[in-house]
């Protein structure tokens, strides 16, 4: 059994807030590139362009990418040989976040209240997500989840009858509601199968894969390029100022489900989807 104190998790926790408002996954800005140079509409390329300035400027003078530092979701997989000790877990995660959006002079969006809308000063409390795992390690992933792209997202339960072309129509929709709001060029994490609320965590686990990885089963591989080829036919465009780069990459994730459901979730990311991981 090792032991793990938890200031190396709460100290770990407050360097990824901070290192994913700042950096932008290199895999993402070579998307962000690649997808300039494929864009077809002179207006769209200036927007690209400015994209582009914004991320190398929150580099060199570290600043948050995106003013909407986003709510802070935490992946954790925990090494079953782990034993935490010196203090609890979840204070370690809350402060970790506490610190990392203050003393990252990162913007606090959480409110302790749905309806009341009490702002808590510090961005706590985070979204966690817990899994186990074989060995003695902690890995940790921050995914700061800016609500612009989050409100856009949707939940379908569908049906076993439902084919892959009415799944690929489905998840067209949303984006075409979603327009500009979600500050395209987009990233879309889709996730197929599970249950209600397990599918729309397989949604979220999309959108910090990788846009240079696709799914290793081949059908979902190519069920992720239709997606990203039929919404870039919308027309939206970088900012939703039209043009031939609405979407940079369509991340899919599927889980087993029941004989009678196929619940298709579609998590909605900015052209800033954020994600920093570590290990202890």
């Amino acid at each position: 059994m090792r032991e793990v104190n938890v200031e190396k998790v709460q100290e770990l926790v407050k360097e990824l807030c901070i290192k994913a408002n700042l950096y932008l996954p290199k895999s993402m800005q070579e998307c962000i590139c690649a997808n300039a140079q494929k864009e077809k509409s002179p207006v769209g390329k200036n927007v690209f362009g400015d994209i582009i300035e914004n991320i190398k400027v929150a580099e060199e003078q570290t600043i948050p990418i995106c003013q909407d530092t986003g709510m802070a979701v935490i992946f954790m997989e925990v090494g079953q040989e782990v034993c935490f000790v010196g203090g609890d877990i979840n204070e370690a995660l809350c402060k970790g976040v506490s610190q990392g959006y203050i003393d990252g002079r990162l913007r606090c969006s959480i409110v302790s209240d749905p309806l009341e809308r009490v702002n808590t000063g510090d961005n706590t409390p985070p979204v966690v997500h817990i899994t186990f795992a074989k060995g003695d390690k902690v890995k940790i992933t921050v995914a700061p989840k800016g609500f612009g792209s989050e409100n856009m997202s949707q939940l379908k339960m569908m049906t076993p009858s439902v084919t892959q072309e009415e799944i690929i129509d489905w998840v067209t929709q949303v984006c075409a509601q979603a327009g500009s709001n979600p500050c395209p060029p987009i990233v879309i994490g889709v996730g197929i199968g599970g249950d209600f609320e397990s599918c729309a965590l397989l949604a979220k686990k999309a959108l910090c894969r990788d846009v240079s990885v696709r799914n290793p089963k081949e059908l979902y591989a190519g069920l992720e390029q239709k997606m990203l080829d039929r919404i870039n036919r919308l027309g939206i465009g970088p900012q939703g100022f039209g043009g031939t780069q609405t979407c940079l990459a369509v991340n899919i994730e599927q889980a087993p489900t029941h004989i009678a459901g196929l619940p298709v979730a579609v998590n909605v990311g900015c052209h800033v989807t954020r994600h920093a991981s570590g290990e202890i």
